[in-house]
């Protein structure tokens, strides 16, 4: 893969500073070397400043809506449509654009953060980022408060949705899907599928093993296969070895793919035999390249998280969104998404509707995983602001090869 430094010029800043130093893993994550005030610029410098003023809503004179998301994220018709989306058009008078703009969280804030930063349009009224990225925007006042009145439907989400420590009552932040993330292998070639993270680790892959740029799933699972609680409160240490183990494995040229929703493309064309993959994105790979793959969370576990709309603080399109989401927590309309998604919907009654639509789509556990599936996995607790840049940094630092 060609490692460049990161987008993010503070996280660039800490990689290249590491790198003249020639610190250590635990240097950088103590601070040391860098210097502890370093590392709490980093972490504090993006909240320290007056949070923007949300735009003025002219929703009732401008019938359009942008909505950026995630590949292989929304239903879609062999002419491309998305049948769903089509539909909201039709019943609302709302012209959506809808932009696969999102391949990782940290690539897409670095593209509209200094937009966010002035309030100021990012070109999009509706965005789908991961629960650790959303805590980010919401505590630096990049998102809207919702009018409830506008979304009815949240009343249709699960109960567990409604109450999440970075957005308390769910006021600017509510869930699109969920997943989790594992292993996949194509089939063909690695006859013998895969059970653990380790497992990527074989002689016989080497350069041909993909992983994901979200810290959170490709760190996780290495920590979990080393008997860490990612949900509990985990050590720097421990931090440190899963990197060691990834450091590695980057090194010796095992790895040869880091990257976030462009992997798929990776596998499609069998440069990658065996990943670190999001559920939902091998069965649809399977349906349009031929049933080529396996995903499997790991004997260890896997990692379980959710994505979210938000609305950026510049939308002048604020009512156009939410009536989107209402539509969206329809129990029919959540169902034929996740019919095709393969990925966890957050709306009680898709469930019943899906039976509908195919009786064998409730018993997916991609879509609705049981007890013993949801057993199988645990959410990356939520870090600290210096945790998440020291943390991101030392992750960076071995993207680019430090």
């Amino acid at each position: 893969m060609a490692r460049s430094l990161p987008e993010d010029p503070l996280i660039r800043r800490l990689v290249v500073e590491a790198r003249r130093a020639q610190v250590s893993r635990r240097t950088v994550l103590g601070g040391a070397g860098l210097g502890a005030a370093a590392l709490t610029l980093a972490a504090c410098s993006t909240g320290g400043d007056s949070k923007p003023t949300p735009a003025a809503d002219d929703s009732a004179n401008d019938p359009t809506l942008t909505w950026a998301n995630w590949s292989l994220y929304l239903d879609e018709d062999d002419d491309g449509n998305h049948p769903t989306l089509e539909r909201f058009m039709d019943e609302t008078g709302i012209t959506v654009d809808y932009r696969v703009d999102v391949d990782d969280n940290n690539s897409y804030y670095a593209k509209v953060k200094d937009q966010l930063k002035l309030g100021q349009d990012i070109g999009a009224d509706l965005v789908c980022l991961t629960d650790w990225m959303v805590s980010r925007w919401i505590r630096l006042g990049y998102t809207q408060t919702f009018t409830e009145a506008n979304i009815p439907n949240k009343a249709n989400l699960e109960p567990n949705l409604l109450n999440v420590d970075f957005d308390p009552g769910r006021t600017q932040s509510l869930p699109w899907q969920g997943g989790f993330a594992g292993i996949c292998w194509n089939k063909e070639k690695v006859p013998g599928g895969l059970r653990s993270v380790s497992d990527l680790w074989d002689p016989s892959l080497k350069g041909r093993v993909g992983v994901l740029s979200e810290m959170r799933d490709t760190i996780g699972l290495i920590m979990l296969e080393q008997g860490v609680d990612i949900s509990g409160d985990f050590t720097d240490d421990q931090f440190g070895a899963a990197i060691d183990v990834f450091r590695e494995q980057v090194e010796s040229g095992q790895v040869r793919y880091i990257k976030g929703n462009s992997y798929i493309d990776d596998l499609a064309k069998e440069d990658t035999l065996a990943a670190i993959v999001w559920s939902g994105d091998v069965t649809t790979l399977n349906y349009e390249n031929g049933d080529r793959w396996e995903f499997a969370i790991p004997d260890a576990g896997g990692t379980l998280w959710n994505d979210n709309f938000m609305i950026p603080v510049g939308s002048p399109r604020k009512t156009n969104a939410e009536k989107l989401i209402n539509f969206y927590y329809d129990p029919e309309i959540a169902a034929e998404v996740a019919a095709w998604v393969n990925y966890i919907t957050p709306v009680v009654g898709a469930k019943e509707a899906a039976e509908a639509i195919d009786p064998e789509l409730v018993d997916n556990q991609l879509i609705f995983p049981n007890e013993e599936t949801l057993s199988k996995v645990k959410v990356f607790r939520t870090l600290s602001a210096a945790q998440e840049q020291s943390y991101g940094a030392e992750f960076q630092s071995v993207l680019i090869g430090a």
